[in-house]
């Protein structure tokens, strides 16, 4: 009888431990004035470009005692693409790259988290560009949380990715007259972010 009722009592504490656990997670939105997704992609062999979205909008689920992260969902204005160029910014918004006309939108959508102790570490999830999807995985420094001087509580964190952008259908290029590529291949994704406690 004992040990019927010391059973009994694990599985009320278990499955009290299952409820409670969820309500611990508390839900962030992305701070689009202290975050940058940028990007790095080689042009003309020897050199680099770099660019960023300007506009864009995100949230996650975050349990500060367990480190968890769940249910990140980010949504990128595929036409606030902006490498201070506007030329080359209007050739990114066409259907050479990034089909903005009938793909107006980039998505990331997690399917799962990887931990290095209580942080996370490696976030995978499905990245949408130009249409396609594709699965893609960010290398996560999580930094901590903070109150800023207002009192708001904000998440700091790094990301950082590569891609095959030929992945996603986008090939366009030239060859140079010397040999090589006008526009390499892989993009390095390299994002800066806070994320502040949604109070809603």
């Amino acid at each position: 009888m004992k040990f019927v009722k010391r059973s009994s009592l694990y599985v009320l504490f278990v499955l009290s431990v299952l409820w409670i656990s969820p309500l611990q997670a508390r839900t962030f939105k992305i701070d689009p004035s202290h975050t940058n997704i940028g990007f790095e992609i080689s042009h003309l062999v020897i050199a680099t470009v770099e660019g960023r979205f300007d506009k864009f909008e995100g949230t996650f689920d975050f349990d500060e005692q367990s480190g968890k992260l769940n249910n990140l969902s980010v949504e990128i204005d595929s036409t606030s693409i902006n490498t201070n160029e506007p030329d080359r910014d209007k050739h990114l918004r066409s259907d050479d790259f990034f089909k903005t006309a009938t793909n107006p939108k980039l998505t990331f959508k997690s399917t799962q988290v990887d931990y290095n102790g209580n942080k996370p570490h490696k976030i995978h999830g499905e990245l949408t560009m130009a249409g396609v999807t594709q699965p893609v995985t960010l290398d996560v420094n999580y930094k901590g949380l903070v109150n800023d001087p207002w009192g708001n509580e904000k998440l700091v964190f790094d990301a950082k990715t590569v891609i095959n952008r030929k992945q996603w259908g986008i090939n366009w290029n030239k060859t140079l007259d010397k040999g090589g590529l006008a526009v390499g291949e892989d993009v390095t994704i390299i994002i800066k972010g806070q994320a502040m406690r949604s109070t809603e």
